[in-house]
């Protein structure tokens, strides 16, 4: 009898409380190859793939942008409980906007915004945010069926990146991500800096050896103004106010930017800027 009630106390432990579901670990692996495109784990075991648009050739204002600086498709996952979630950012044409979309609601996927991230781009580009629950392999076969409609470079996960198209060329791309400090949540599950919940700066050289800055801010309602007061005093122009989820809390609105002039100048004004923001300060997070 000792035995069993032994026994019994181990399974408990094993299987955690009653009613509460234990889903096994997600097979990124899996992921990987139902979607054509490697991913790596981050921080918050945030599954994220990037799937940059390197087959385009875009300009803003006649500056050649490179993917990684704005081009930079991409899917986060996260095991949430007995599912996964996923969110992310897709880089479309005009044209592929309607197809891409039709697959992502066909999929059970959402489409959470669609709008540009800059203006004046040649080709004009816009942006479509998603999210989805569900089985994570599935979602990411949702989402590879979906993209099929767009010339997103696809293919298998473990193909060598010259067999997927041109390499991206990341060594003159400087990022700088600024998580904001209080919590943020999605229908009470928390959305995470590694999830694109997060204020990203990206700057690029120039030709003229000046410094090309897009990115976006993540804002409450009562800092919007105040960030474009500080990024205008600097000559930096907001191209872009919106939303991308449908549920967050608190209500989050992204604003994107950009500008091109001397690279310390440009700094200065992102970071007048961030000190309108209530974010994780530097060397914090």
């Amino acid at each position: 009898m000792k035995r069993r009630a032994w026994l019994l106390g181990i399974l408990l432990v094993v299987a955690g409380p009653p009613g509460v579901v234990q889903a096994a670990d997600p097979d990124w692996k899996a992921v990987e190859q139902a979607l054509g495109k490697p991913g790596q784990l981050q921080s918050g075991d945030v599954f994220r793939i990037g799937m940059p648009r390197t087959d385009l050739s875009v300009t803003v204002k006649g500056v050649p942008v490179k993917p990684g600086f704005a081009l930079g498709s991409y899917a986060a996952f996260k095991q949430v409980g007995d599912h996964a979630m996923v969110m992310g950012d897709l880089v479309l044409l005009d044209q592929e906007v309607p197809g891409v979309m039709s697959g992502l609601l066909s999929n059970g996927l959402e489409v959470t915004a669609v709008h540009n991230h800059l203006n004046e781009m040649s080709p004009h580009v816009m942006y479509m945010h998603f999210s989805g629950h569900g089985e994570a392999v599935q979602l990411a076969r949702g989402l590879c069926q979906a993209l099929s409609a767009s010339g997103t470079p696809l293919g298998s996960a473990s193909a060598p990146a010259s067999a997927a198209g041109p390499s991206l060329d990341t060594k003159q791309i400087e990022q700088v991500a600024v998580p904001r400090a209080d919590p943020i949540t999605e229908m009470g599950i928390p959305l995470l800096p590694a999830m694109g919940v997060t204020t990203v700066m990206n700057f690029q050289p120039t030709a003229d050896g000046k410094a090309a800055i897009t990115g976006d801010f993540v804002l409450v309602d009562r800092e919007v103004n105040p960030v474009a007061k500080a990024l205008r005093q600097y000559g930096i122009d907001v191209t872009a106010i919106h939303n991308h989820g449908l549920q967050d809390s608190p209500r989050l609105f992204y604003m994107h930017f950009w500008a091109t002039d001397d690279a310390v100048k440009l700094a200065q004004g992102l970071k007048a800027a961030l000190a309108a923001t209530k974010s994780v300060p530097s060397g914090a997070n």
